[in-house]
């Protein structure tokens, strides 16, 4: 089931964030693990980059979701369409909040997700992700996605990134 609200998977909702979401979002943005997910924050940064992620919603009607789980409701991280002012491209992207949560398929499954829906309800025809350099992780998430490594591709900052190239599907004939 795909809307503008959320999307669902066999094991996963993908639902736009609300104010439930916050402390999980600052808890992961003071944690190491943000450095490679835009950097670490205090509680007073999280809440603004909190607010730039519900406030695309409205700006842009297309925004990242944050992941929860069926089976527990919890919060496990997002995923989705991103593209603030001053990028080059629209982004595809994703970002598990804790190490536990990882290796269980949970990135690949809403990803893959989140992927259709741009290609599909959104009407893109590509998508790249931005992807730090060491995050070796994120960048096999990306080829086995499908992306391949855009090196003539423009960076949205001025901190190094890779960029991942997202083809549309094939559509059948």
């Amino acid at each position: 089931m795909t809307d503008a609200r959320h999307i669902e998977t066999e094991r996963l909702i993908l639902r736009r964030p609300d104010a439930m979401d916050f402390d999980k979002w600052a808890g992961f943005k003071a944690s190491t693990r943000a450095r490679m997910a835009g950097g670490m924050q205090c509680r007073a940064e999280a809440w603004r980059s909190f607010a730039h992620m519900v406030g695309h919603w409205t700006l842009r009607g297309f925004g990242w979701f944050v992941v929860t789980g069926k089976d527990e409701g919890r919060s496990l991280g997002i995923v989705g369409a991103h593209f603030p002012e001053g990028w080059p491209e629209r982004e595809l992207g994703w970002t598990i909040w804790s190490a536990d949560d990882e290796g269980r398929g949970y990135a690949s499954e809403a990803a893959r997700a989140a992927r259709d829906w741009i290609f599909g309800d959104l009407g893109w025809s590509t998508a790249v992700s931005y992807i730090a350099p060491q995050n070796t992780k994120s960048i096999r998430l990306a080829e086995r996605l499908g992306a391949r490594h855009d090196p003539d591709a423009p960076q949205p900052h001025d901190a190094p990134c890779l960029v991942y190239r997202h083809p549309a599907p094939e559509v059948p004939r």
